[in-house]
C-alpha cells in the first residue's frame, strides 16, 4: 500500500499559500456568485450549508458545456472519473469516484456509486449515462451515502435533476450540427391546462451518421453511428396551497453500431496474440496501430442458433455467416410523486418510480477481423421502487427527515457465446447458450436528523437500516443450477446498519466546518455469466466502506469568492472484485466476483469559483487521491492462492483537477461570451489488474466555445477535446486470452442555436 503525506501536506500548504492573493485580486469587484441550492439530503438547502462533499451544476452552467450525456460534465468535481466502457449499448456507464466504482455491463453487478434522476435511482450501469436534454441541475456527492441514499452508493452519488412544468407557455428548442455528419434538435414545450395544471412535453433526437473510428477490414464502413431518439410529457398539478402531485413518462430509442473495441493483446502473454498473430505494435498501441482504427467484424454461425432446447452446438467455420455489428437500446419510464405540506413543520413525500430497458446486441470481443469469441446477448430489466418521507422543520433547533423505502428489480438476458478457438474442435465454431433470471427484493427504514447545539453548532445523526434479496437463475450448456431435491434456485439475502453522525460549526455567516463519519454498503449477489453449476449458486457478500471526512466551506469579499475544501480517510473491507479468470469450460474463461481485499483511500479536494472581473467568472477544482490495497487474494486455477496487494486501484489516478472560465460581455443589444475549460486525469490504469498496455498516461482535455445571445436567440460554435487525446475510457485482459481497450472520442466541434419563448 503507498500512502504519502507529504503529498498529502503538499496540496494544503498550496491552497493555504496561493489563499491571501487569490482574496486580494479580488477586492474591488460587484458581481457575485449566484446561490446553488441542492437537494443532497432529500430537502432543499444552499450549497454552502451542506455538511457533505458536494458539487453542484446549474442549469445554465449544464447547458455552457454543450454535454451530449452524463461524462462530459465529469468536470463538475474533484476525484470523479466518468467512461463509457463501450461493452454495451445505450452508455454503459463506468463511474468512480474516489477510486470507487463498477465497469462491467452485467446488470448482475450493482453500481458502487447510485445515479438518481429525479428522486428515481437507476439500479443499472447500462442506461445510467443520462443524456443531457432538459437537466436543471447536476449534484455529485462524494463518499458514502448510505443513511438517506441506501445500498449501492458506496462510492458517493450523481443527483440528477429535471425541470419541472411552469404552467405557463413557454418553449426552449436547440439545434445543432457536428462533424462525422451529425445533427441533433430537441425541444421543451411548456403551457398550463388549467390555473393548476400545468404541462411539459420534450422531445429530442441525435443522429451520428458516421462513426469516430474506421474499420480497416471492411474498408469504407466507419464505426460508431448512433442514432438517438426521445419523447416525454410531464405533468404538475397544483391541488391547493399545500398539496401538489407530479407524473411523468420518458421513452428513449437508441438504434446504434456495436461499440467498437480494440484488440491490444501482447506477445507471451496473450494467446490470441502468440497463436493467430494479433499482437499489438507496443504497449500504447492496438493491433492496428492506431486507437481510431479497428479490426473487428462481426460473424454468427449458420443455421438455429443454441438456445433452451439445444444449448451447446458446434458449427464448421465455413458456416459462419458475416453481420453487422449492431445493437440497439430503449427504455421506458414513469412516475408519480405526492408533496404534501401538513403544516408549516411536517411535509409528507411519497414516490414511485419504474424504469425499464430492453435491448439487443451483436459483439465481437476479441476485436480481430476473425470469429475467436463473440456474443449475442439480448436483455431485458425492469425495477419499482417505492419511498415515503416525513420531513419536519420548524425553523427551530430540531430537523429531520425520515421514510421508508421498497426495491424490486427483475434482469432476463439469453446469451450465446460463438467461440472459434477452442483446440478441441479445431477449424469448428461452438454456440454456447445460457439463460440468466436475476431478481432483487430490497426494503429499508432511514432517519436523518440535526439538532443545533447553539446557533453555530449543528449535530448531525442519522441511520438506515436495509435488507436484500437476490436469486439467481442460471439454465445452459454448463447445466441447471436449481437443487435437484426441491427444484428451487439459489436465493441468499443480507441486512446491514449503515449509520452518519456528522457537526457543523458556523464560524460566520461565510464560513463553516463540518466532521463526519459515514458508512456505505453495497449488496452482496451472484454471477451472470458463469461456467458451472458450482459458480452460478455460490454467492458473493457485500463490501462495505467507512468514511471519515473533515471540510470547510467558505465565501469572501461579499460573496465574490467561494472556497471549499475537505480531506477524507476510508477503510474498504471485503471488496468486491470482478475478475476474468482461465476456465476449465468451452470459453476458456470465467467472470469471477469474490470479496478478495481490504484497501484503504485518503485524499484531499479543493473548489473555488470566483468572479476575476465583472465579466470574467471561474470555476475550479483539484483532487488527490491515494489509494491502496491491504490485502488482495484470490484462488487460481490450480488452487494456489495469488496475491495482487500491490496492485493500484483502477480509475483512481493520484491528481484530477479542472478549471472553467468564462469571458462574458455586451456586444450590438446581446450578450457575448467566450468560454475555455480544461480538465487535467492523471495516469491510471483502466482494468483490476494493471496490465500495462491497459494504462493511460495523463490526458489534457480542452473544450472551448464562443457564443452570442441575442433576444431570444443563442447563437455558438463549441469544440471538444480540442487536444485530441485517445486515452482508453475502458480495458479488460481476458483470461490470457487476449485484452481489449476501448477510446474516448476523438477532437469534435460543432454550431448550435437556441430558440426561448417565455422559459
Amino acid at each position: 500500500m503507498k500512502h504519502n503525506n507529504t503529498k498529502l501536506a503538499l496540496v494544503i500548504a498550496v491552497a493555504a499559500t496561493s489563499f491571501p492573493h487569490s482574496v486580494s485580486a479580488l477586492e474591488g469587484i460587484s458581481t457575485t456568485l449566484e446561490e446553488t441550492v441542492v437537494t443532497a439530503r432529500k430537502r432543499e438547502e444552499s450549497l454552502q450549508d451542506v455538511g457533505l462533499a458536494v458539487s453542484a451544476l446549474t442549469q445554465t452552467e449544464i447547458a455552457r458545456t454543450f454535454a451530449r450525456d452524463l461524462s462530459d460534465l465529469a468536470t463538475v468535481s474533484p476525484n470523479l472519473i466518468i467512461d463509457d466502457t463501450a461493452q454495451g449499448p445505450g452508455g454503459v456507464a463506468a463511474i468512480f469516484i474516489r477510486g470507487i466504482g463498477v465497469a462491467d455491463v452485467e446488470k448482475s453487478f450493482d453500481p458502487a456509486v447510485g445515479v438518481v434522476v429525479d428522486g428515481i435511482f437507476l439500479g443499472a450501469n447500462a442506461g445510467s449515462l443520462l443524456r443531457s436534454i432538459d437537466l436543471a441541475s447536476v449534484e455529485v456527492l462524494r463518499g458514502p451515502q448510505g443513511t438517506l441514499f441506501g445500498r449501492n452508493t458506496i462510492g458517493g452519488l450523481i443527483n440528477v435533476t429535471h425541470t419541472q412544468p411552469t404552467g405557463e407557455l413557454g418553449a426552449k428548442i436547440r439545434a445543432g450540427a457536428e462533424d462525422y455528419d451529425t445533427y441533433y434538435v430537441d425541444g421543451i414545450f411548456n403551457f398550463g391546462i388549467t390555473d393548476d395544471l400545468g404541462a411539459k412535453i420534450s422531445l429530442g433526437k441525435r443522429d451520428q451518421q458516421e462513426g469516430y473510428y474506421d474499420n480497416v477490414t471492411v474498408p469504407g464502413d466507419g464505426e460508431g453511428e448512433n442514432d438517438y431518439q426521445t419523447y416525454g410529457i410531464n405533468m404538475l398539478w397544483n391541488a391547493n396551497d399545500k398539496l401538489e402531485f407530479e407524473a411523468s413518462y420518458q421513452k428513449e430509442e437508441t438504434d446504434q453500431d456495436t461499440p467498437p473495441l480494440l484488440n491490444t493483446g501482447q506477445p507471451g502473454r496473450h494467446l490470441f496474440c502468440d497463436a493467430y498473430g494479433y499482437c499489438s505494435p507496443s504497449l500504447s498501441k492496438p493491433i492496428t496501430g492506431d486507437r481510431l482504427k479497428v479490426a473487428n467484424r462481426g460473424y454468427i454461425p449458420g443455421g438455429p442458433p443454441a438456445d433452451k432446447n439445444s444449448p451447446f452446438q458446434v458449427t464448421s467455420i465455413d458456416d459462419i455467416v458475416p453481420q453487422k455489428l449492431d445493437a440497439t437500446f430503449d427504455t421506458e419510464s414513469w412516475s408519480f410523486e405526492t408533496r404534501w405540506n401538513v403544516s408549516d413543520s411536517y411535509r409528507v413525500d411519497y414516490l414511485y418510480g419504474h424504469w425499464e430497458s430492453e435491448e439487443t446486441i451483436l459483439s465481437n470481443w476479441d476485436g480481430t477481423p476473425e470469429l475467436l469469441y463473440g456474443t449475442t446477448r439480448p436483455a431485458d430489466y425492469d425495477q419499482d421502487s417505492h419511498e415515503l418521507r416525513l420531513t419536519y422543520d420548524a425553523g427551530d433547533r430540531l430537523s429531520f427527515v425520515a421514510g421508508g423505502y421498497y426495491w424490486e428489480s427483475d434482469y432476463e438476458m439469453d446469451l450465446n457465446s460463438f467461440i472459434g478457438f477452442s483446440p478441441d474442435f479445431p477449424g469448428q465454431v461452438l454456440d454456447i447458450y445460457q439463460h440468466t433470471i436475476m431478481t432483487t427484493d430490497s426494503w429499508a427504514v432511514f432517519f436523518e436528523g440535526d439538532y443545533a447545539l447553539t446557533d453555530a453548532l449543528t449535530l448531525t445523526l442519522g441511520g438506515r437500516y436495509t435488507e436484500d434479496e437476490k436469486e439467481s437463475q442460471q439454465d445452459g450448456a454448463q447445466g441447471n443450477n436449481a437443487d435437484p431435491q426441491t427444484g428451487q434456485y439459489p436465493k441468499k439475502d443480507w441486512d446491514e446498519f449503515t449509520p452518519r453522525v456528522g457537526a457543523r460549526y458556523e464560524f460566520t455567516d461565510d464560513m463553516m466546518a463540518f466532521a463526519t463519519y459515514s458508512k456505505g454498503y453495497r449488496s452482496g449477489g451472484f454471477l451472470g455469466r458463469v461456467d458451472s453449476d458450482e459458480s452460478a449458486s455460490t454467492p458473493y457478500d457485500p463490501e462495505t466502506v467507512d468514511n471519515y471526512e473533515l471540510g470547510i466551506k467558505s465565501e469572501w469579499l461579499d460573496n465574490r469568492l467561494r472556497v471549499n475544501a475537505n480531506v477524507f480517510y476510508m477503510e474498504y473491507d471485503d471488496k468486491q472484485e470482478e475478475l476474468q479468470l482461465p476456465s476449465n469450460d468451452a470459453t476458456g474463461q470465467k467472470t469471477v466476483v469474490s470479496n478478495a481485499s481490504s484497501a484503504t483511500i485518503e485524499g484531499v479536494e479543493l473548489e473555488v469559483q470566483a468572479y476575476i472581473t465583472e465579466n470574467l467568472s471561474l470555476r475550479a477544482n483539484l483532487g488527490y487521491l491515494d489509494t491502496g490495497y491491504d490485502d488482495f487474494n484470490y484462488e487460481a486455477l490450480d488452487g494456489s492462492i495469488v496475491d495482487l496487494s500491490d496492485l493500484e486501484f483502477r480509475r483512481s489516478p493520484d491528481w484530477t483537477g479542472s478549471l472553467d472560465a468564462t469571458y462574458e460581455w455586451d456586444m450590438a443589444g446581446g450578450t457575448a461570451w467566450i468560454r475555455g475549460a480544461y480538465h487535467y486525469i492523471g495516469e491510471h490504469f483502466v482494468n483490476v489488474t494493471n496490465s500495462p498496455e491497459l494504462e493511460n498516461d495523463a490526458q489534457h482535455l480542452v473544450d472551448a466555445s464562443i457564443n452570442y445571445s441575442k433576444n431570444a436567440f443563442t447563437f455558438s460554435i463549441f469544440g471538444r477535446n480540442l487536444t485530441d487525446e485517445d486515452g482508453y475510457t475502458h480495458g479488460y485482459d481476458v483470461a490470457g486470452l487476449w485484452s481489449y481497450a476501448s477510446t474516448r472520442p476523438p477532437l469534435t466541434y460543432g454550431a448550435e442555436v437556441v430558440y426561448n419563448f417565455g422559459e
